[in-house]
């Protein structure tokens, strides 16, 4: 079997240049390296917490607060809605994917929250969830 010199050149040739590619790569990561040390941005344990808090909260907010889960924390979040709210909330995300809907158990049925009441209900809501997660994180 023989081999055609020029395919051997080609093969060096090319892998001269691919070993000249990865030293020039080598040394611009080098250099973002040093240059980046400086723009470093480092977050308080406060702030670090205070993220992970607002993450956790809107997880029940966005997933367990529409389903039935035996979670402590979202049964008291919901037992204090429905406390300052008033009566039996059932709460449910529609097929439709139009979000969380907050229905009112009434003596006349169940009726959805108006636009100004969903509102408030979400926004004290939020609040709640917030106090909670802060109070039951370590």
């Amino acid at each position: 079997m023989t081999v055609n010199p020029f395919l051997v050149k080609n093969v060096v040739r090319t892998y001269d240049q691919h070993q000249d590619t990865g030293r020039r790569i080598a040394r611009f990561k080098k250099y973002l390296d040093r240059a980046g040390q400086g723009d470093s941005v480092s977050i308080s344990k406060e702030a670090k917490r205070r993220q992970l808090v607002e993450k956790v909260a809107r997880e029940i907010v966005d997933n367990l607060i529409g389903s039935d889960s035996t979670n402590p924390v979202v049964r008291d979040i919901k037992q204090q809605l429905m406390s300052e709210f008033g009566g039996d909330m059932v709460f449910r995300y529609p097929s439709d994917g139009s979000g969380l809907q907050v229905l009112k158990k009434t003596e006349q049925g169940v009726s959805e929250l108006t636009n100004g009441q969903k509102d408030a209900f979400m926004r004290r809501l939020w609040e709640i969830a917030l106090s909670r997660v802060n109070e039951t994180m370590l």
